[in-house]
C-alpha cells in the first residue's frame, strides 16, 4: 500500500499570528523581525502583502523598510509561537496519531491508515484540516502530499505555497513534469555550496541529477552522494514519528554578538556561557559528549573571515568546565585577533549518560554534584539564577540571554 504523508506549513506563521494578535492588521504589510540595535534586525517573517512589496524573509530591516514606508514591524514573541505549534501539532492529532513537528511552523501527518479508514481523499482530508487550522487559531496552512516525506516538504515548498487552495501532491509519475524542471538548488537537501558543487559537474536541474549515475555521486560523496540521488528521485523510507529526532547527534549553541568583540577577555565570556549552556542542556537530555566543536565569525578589512574546528576529548564528558577549557583551546589555536562577531560551542558524539569510565587521576565525582545542584537551581529560579562573575561584565550575555528563546525574546 502506498503511503500518503502530508506536510502542512503554515502561511508567514509568526506574521500572521501577530496579525492576529494585535487587530485591525489584515490590510496592512507585516513583518515580525529582532531588534536592529543589537544587530538582529533581520526580517523573520513577512505577510502576504508585505512580500508584495519584494520583502524577503531574512533581508536586514532596514533593506525592508526602504522597499516599503508604511511596514510595520513588531518584535517576536517565541513562547507565543512555540504555544501555538503545540496547539496546532496538538489538533492534528485528531486526523492521525502519527504526527510529526518538523519545525515551529511545520509538521509532518502520516495520513495513509487514516484515509484507509475513511471516504475522504486526501485532497479532501488537506482542506478540511486548513479549515480547523484557519477556525482555531486565523493562520492559513499549506499542505504538500506526498508518497514519502521529502516529496510532502517539496510538494509543499515549490506548488502548494504557489497554488490558489494551498494543496499539492507529488508522485513518482508527476514528478518528471513538476519537480524535475526546477533548478538544482530548489532540491530539498543542496544548499548554496552543493548547488556549486553540482552546478560545476554540469548538473544545473533536479531532472538532471536524477539521471545522474548514481555510482559517481557515491564515490564522491559517499552516502550523501547516493542520498542526494535517491531525494531527486523522491525516495525517502523514513518514517512519520515523534520519536525521529529524539535522538540527537550534537548539542550546540551559537549566537551573533550585540557589537564587535575584539580582546579574548571579552570572547572567553560569552565562550564559557555557551560552553555550560550546551553542558545544561545535554545533561537534561541524559548524555555526554566526546567531541567538542568552536566557532567565530568576524570581519577584517577586506571581508568576512572566521573558522570552525573540532577536537577530541579524552573522555566523554557533558560537564561545561572541560567543554568551555577545550573550546578555548581551539580558539588560542584558530582566531586571528580580527573582530569576532559571532561565537559557537557544540558537543558531538553523543552517548547516552547511562554508564561512565572510571579515570583514577581525573575524578568527576565533585563536579557531577556540583553540576546536579547548579541544575537545581536554574530549573527552578531561572537559567540566571546562578552565573560565573565574568557574565556580569558588559561582555557577559547570559542574563540578556536567559529572557530570550532561540535568540529572541519569549
Amino acid at each position: 500500500m502506498e503511503r500518503i504523508i502530508f506536510l502542512v506549513d503554515m502561511q508567514s506563521f509568526y506574521a500572521s499570528l501577530e496579525k492576529v494578535y494585535h487587530g485591525g492588521l489584515d490590510h496592512q504589510p507585516v513583518v515580525v523581525a529582532g531588534d536592529p540595535k543589537i544587530r538582529s534586525g533581520v526580517i523573520l517573517a513577512a505577510c502576504p502583502i508585505a512580500k508584495r512589496w519584494g520583502i524577503q524573509t531574512a533581508e536586514a530591516l532596514w533593506e525592508a523598510e526602504n522597499k516599503c514606508p508604511d511596514l510595520v514591524v513588531i518584535k517576536p514573541h517565541m513562547q507565543a509561537y512555540i504555544n501555538a505549534s503545540i496547539e496546532i501539532a496538538a489538533a492534528l492529532e485528531s486526523f492521525s496519531d502519527e504526527v510529526e513537528p518538523y519545525s515551529v511552523d511545520e509538521i509532518f501527518v502520516e495520513m495513509t491508515h487514516s484515509l484507509k479508514l475513511s471516504s475522504e481523499s486526501a485532497f479532501q482530508a488537506a482542506k478540511r484540516m486548513k479549515r480547523h487550522i484557519k477556525r482555531m487559531l486565523g493562520v492559513n496552512a499549506r499542505v504538500g502530499i506526498g508518497s514519502t516525506k521529502v516529496l510532502a516538504k517539496m510538494a509543499c515548498d515549490h506548488f502548494a505555497k504557489k497554488n490558489k487552495n494551498g494543496i499539492f501532491t507529488l508522485t513518482e509519475e508527476n514528478i518528471p513534469g513538476t519537480l524535475w524542471p526546477l533548478p538544482i538548488g530548489k532540491m530539498f537537501g543542496v544548499g548554496r555550496r552543493m548547488d556549486d558543487h553540482l552546478r560545476n559537474m554540469g548538473i544545473r536541474t533536479i531532472g538532471q541529477l536524477a539521471h545522474f549515475p548514481a555510482e559517481q555521486l557515491k564515490k564522491r560523496w559517499g552516502v550523501n552522494g547516493e542520498l542526494l540521488w535517491r531525494t531527486a528521485h523522491g525516495w525517502d523510507p523514513s518514517p512519520v514519528t515523534v520519536s525521529t529526532h529524539i535522538h540527537q547527534k550534537g548539542i550546540g549553541h551559537r549566537m551573533t554578538l550585540p557589537r564587535d568583540y575584539n580582546t579574548w577577555k571579552e570572547i572567553k565570556v560569552v565562550l564559557r556561557e555557551l560552553s555550560e549552556e550546551v553542558a545544561r542542556r545535554t545533561r537534561a537530555n541524559g548524555y555526554m559528549g566526546m567531541t567538542v566543536s568552536a566557532g567565530a565569525g568576524g570581519q577584517n578589512v577586506h571581508d568576512s573571515v572566521g573558522f570552525h574546528r573540532q577536537q577530541k576529548l579524552p573522555d566523554y564528558t557533558n560537564d561545561g568546565k572541560m567543554i568551555y577549557e577545550s573550546a578555548a583551546e581551539l580558539f588560542n589555536k584558530h582566531w586571528g585577533g580580527y573582530p569576532v562577531r559571532s561565537v559557537g560551542v557544540t558537543l558531538d558524539q553523543l552517548i547516552p549518560d547511562t554508564y561512565r569510565q572510571l579515570n583514577l587521576f581525573h575524578p568527576v565525582q565533585d563536579r557531577e554534584t556540583l553540576n546536579r545542584t547548579v541544575d537545581s537551581l536554574k530549573s527552578r529560579y531561572g537559567s540566571a539564577a546562578i552565573l560565573h562573575a565574568s557574565s556580569l561584565t558588559t561582555a557577559g550575555q547570559a542574563k540578556l540571554r536567559a529572557q530570550k528563546i532561540g535568540g529572541h525574546y519569549k
